[in-house]
């Protein structure tokens, strides 16, 4: 397609030095609308791929690989794979795009992450879009995703990589196999004749540290970041996830921002924001009078 991103590069702090964050942008650099948008745990910026061309003709679109996935560096510290180090990387993300206001889209772990930007004060955000995720995380998508987070593979060929990763991303939805190896070359890297990820294996360190009174301390913090937002929120769910339910979904609605809520039959954890339905959603709350 004609119609690509551009990669580029922004340097972050650690707590080991600096580290640099790879992200795609989409669209004219001087338009002032700038929508970020943010993946899941495993995953890379390119994942956006649909949305962006859907978004970039009206806005400046941002997808970055946070840090450890994609063309983003590792951390030389793992235990630092967390959301703290991710909304500090943001945050110099934002300086660098130079934008007054930003609207973020998150999925999963980005949700979560545009949860701390958006709670910080006199935050830029503003319209905020939480995908398939909330302050409560279902314990049964904790396991789940402990099962493969962190595990270190290769495959011979690309389709050989495409059928073993939709065996853990089921819950993704439907796609069409064009539409999941356009999610899935950009997950991988040729290295001596093989595909392998291009995440680093250490992201798992620190997710399968959470102890269950880490785990509850946490979602107090985050329904507190919840209570406080007041930007228009949109909260999209899998109508089967298993990482947030219908009652965390419903509780959403009635507290803090009172989000929006749309839900999409036949998908699970998490609307991948491809078919026209899911896109369509997302572009009608942003350009929404």
């Amino acid at each position: 397609m004609t119609n690509q991103p551009r990669l580029n590069h922004v340097q972050c702090l650690d707590n080991r030095g600096l580290h640099r964050m790879a992200y795609w942008e989409w669209g004219n650099v001087a338009n002032p609308r700038v929508v970020v948008c943010a993946h899941g745990l495993t995953r890379q910026g390119r994942d956006f791929d649909t949305l962006a061309r859907a978004l970039c003709d009206d806005v400046r679109v941002v997808c970055p690989d946070v840090v450890g996935r994609g063309r983003s560096a590792w951390l030389a510290d793992p235990m630092h794979y967390g959301v703290p180090q991710y909304v500090a990387d943001m945050v110099t993300l934002l300086a660098r795009l130079n934008a007054e206001q930003v609207d973020w889209v998150g999925t999963s772990m980005g949700g979560l992450i545009g949860l701390g930007v958006a709670a910080l004060k006199d935050s830029p955000l503003r319209r905020f879009v939480i995908n398939d995720v909330g302050p409560t995380i279902e314990p049964a998508a904790i396991a789940r995703i402990g099962g493969y987070v962190g595990r270190v593979a290769q495959w011979a060929t690309l389709d050989e990589a495409a059928d073993a990763l939709w065996e853990i991303s089921q819950g993704f939805g439907p796609h069409t196999r064009e539409q999941w190896l356009a999610l899935t070359e950009p997950q991988l890297q040729r290295e001596g004749g093989a595909w392998k990820p291009r995440s680093d294996p250490a992201i798992a360190v620190p997710f399968k540290a959470v102890t269950p009174q880490m785990a509850q301390a946490g979602e107090a913090l985050l329904w507190q970041a919840w209570d406080s937002l007041q930007q228009p929120t949109l909260l999209l769910r899998g109508g089967e996830s298993d990482l947030l339910s219908a009652a965390t979904a419903q509780a959403m609605t009635e507290r803090g921002p009172r989000a929006r809520l749309v839900q999409f039959d036949g998908v699970g954890h998490a609307p991948m924001l491809v078919q026209p339905e899911q896109v369509a959603a997302v572009r009608d709350f942003l350009f929404a009078p």
